[in-house]
Parts: structure tokens; sequence; C-alpha cells
């Protein structure tokens, strides 16, 4: 036999022999478990004192609700300006943000030019001018060889929509 394999056995054999040994253990594991449980944990912590707060309620016409428009704002606030069409159906491409979606490229004849736009995914649109895309009501106004122009509606902090000219150019789509 071979030096190696002769040591290698005798560990083997030394080792099992300890693990028996290990295990022949003169106490009944089912009455140490009993024992284990029956032991008393350490006391919880008690639980922090929750802290009442007077409540205030906004009744004085002096007083400015912080969470409402003024009367200003309000007077101001006539909803003349754009808004969102919440009828018409979503398209695919508004649920992407608007950086996240990479122009690939046109196709057709100048008169009638079709942009390319990929979304996050990898997936390829085609869009026409009218369509929309992004997540701030983005509708396409122009569609050029290397850019795809289109007017955003974003909220103006005081309840009214304001435009936003945006773009999306051809660039480098290497994923």
């Amino acid at each position: 036999m071979n030096v190696r394999v002769a040591f290698a056995y005798r560990f083997a054999c030394v080792l099992a022999l300890l693990t028996l040994v290990g295990c022949a253990s003169s106490e009944d594991p089912h009455r140490w478990v009993a024992q284990e449980k029956a032991k008393k944990g350490a006391p919880l912590r008690p639980l922090p004192v929750v802290k009442t707060f007077e409540t205030f309620l906004y009744k004085d016409q002096d007083l400015r609700d912080p969470f409402g428009l003024s009367a200003e704002e309000q007077e101001q606030s006539t909803n003349t300006g754009p808004h969102p069409d919440q009828n018409r159906t979503r398209e695919p491409l508004e649920s992407f943000p608007l950086d996240g979606l990479k122009m690939s490229g046109t196709i057709g004849l100048a008169n009638k030019i079709e942009g390319l736009v990929r979304d996050p995914d990898g997936v390829v649109h085609r869009v026409h001018v009218g369509n929309y895309l992004g997540q701030n009501y983005g509708r396409i106004t122009a569609i050029g060889e290397d850019h795809v122009d289109l007017v955003e509606l974003v909220p103006n902090g005081t309840g009214d929509w304001m435009e936003r000219q945006a773009s999306i150019a051809l660039g480098d789509t290497k994923k």
C-alpha cells in the first residue's frame, strides 16, 4: 500500500471513531431539549413610551393651511393652461422614463419619416409625429434624421400644468 493511502485510511478511521464517541452520550436528547425549554430567557426591555402631540385645526381664516393652496394661488389657478388628456389609452413607450429611451434611427422618406426608439428592454418601436412617449405625457412634435422632438406636460406646483420641450438624440445604442 502506498504511504499516503495508508495514512488517509488511518486518519479516516480515527475520525470515524471520534465521531462515534462524541455521539455516544449518556444523556437522553429528549431530556436535554426539555431542560433547555424550561430555562428562563433574558427579560425583554419595556416598550418605549409613545409621545402624544396636541392636534391643531386650522379654523381661523387668518392662518394659512400649509398643505393647501393659498387664496391667491387658488384664484390664479384657473386651469386654462395645458393639461393631460386622461381619457386616451396610454401608449407602450409611456411606461418608461424619457432618459431610458434611445433613438436607434429613422426609416421612410423625408415627407413621411418614422423614428425608431429602443426601450430599456431592448425592443425597438416605430414612432410617428403625435405619438406619446415618456412618463410626463410627452407628445412627439417632430422627427428628424438624428433626433425626436417632443413636448412634455409637467406639474408646475400650483395645481396646473406647463409644457416643457425635450428631445431624444440619435446616439450610441450599444448595450
